[in-house]
């Protein structure tokens, strides 16, 4: 027996359909706009669960605060990289952060940079968050970059997991360049990166002046070297 015809969907509910969507494009075009990256190959997964719930706990609370758009970029395995769209619902990017498991690959720091570039081309980045733990490209090309960001006012925040002295090296060498700050963390003070997260939101919806007002350890610490 044949299917009655699926009902039509009126102009009218098409037009009201896509002013909807248009207007929730614009309402997110219009947000300050910070880009949260990740290194998700396999050296993290000792400690990714654990950052990963501290993650999802700093979307949740800065999306009760004010809105800000973010974008979740990650790489992982055999030249993976991925970047997801602009979003303003803390428990959408929650969720996303959720999905994501580590796979054993290279670093493409690279490939993010010029990538957050291209985005700060189209729309204002406000800041570009970065946590990893390794650097196995050439650090005068990732300087070179960071300086880049600098020229565009793309300030990079970029956050070590453990104790490698170059790597160390190097990530302060870029937020130097950039405009930004570094701090470092590991599986004894994860907690910390929450805080940092959250000060990094603050400075991306309101710059010097909200994290003076924020206050606390890591508003201090970013504030030196914003200022530096």
């Amino acid at each position: 027996m044949a299917k009655p015809p699926a009902a039509r969907s009126s102009s009218q509910e098409i037009a009201q359909f896509l002013h909807k969507s248009r207007a929730i494009s614009q309402f997110v075009e219009q947000q300050p706009r910070l880009m949260f990256a990740v290194d998700a190959t396999a050296s993290r997964q000792p400690t990714w669960d654990h950052a990963t719930r501290l993650q999802q706990e700093m979307f949740l609370t800065s999306g009760k605060v004010a809105p800000l758009a973010v974008q979740l970029c990650y790489y992982r395995g055999f030249s993976e990289f991925r970047a997801s769209r602009w979003l303003t619902d803390s428990e959408a990017l929650a969720n996303l952060m959720g999905r994501v498991r580590c796979e054993g690959g290279h670093t493409q720091i690279t490939k993010l940079l010029k990538h957050a570039q291209a985005e700060h081309r189209k729309t204002s980045v406000r800041a570009l968050v970065f946590i990893g733990d390794a650097v196995e490209e050439s650090p005068d090309g990732l300087c070179n970059l960071a300086g880049q960001c600098g020229m565009l006012r793309l300030p990079l925040f970029l956050f070590q997991e453990g104790h490698d002295r170059a790597v160390e090296q190097t990530f302060r060498t870029m937020a130097k360049l950039s405009g930004g700050a570094y701090a470092r963390f590991d599986s004894n003070s994860a907690g910390k990166l929450a805080d940092l997260l959250g000060a990094v939101a603050s400075y991306a919806r309101g710059g010097h002046a909200a994290l003076e007002k924020r206050g606390g350890d890591s508003a201090k610490l970013l504030l030196q070297q914003l200022k530096s």
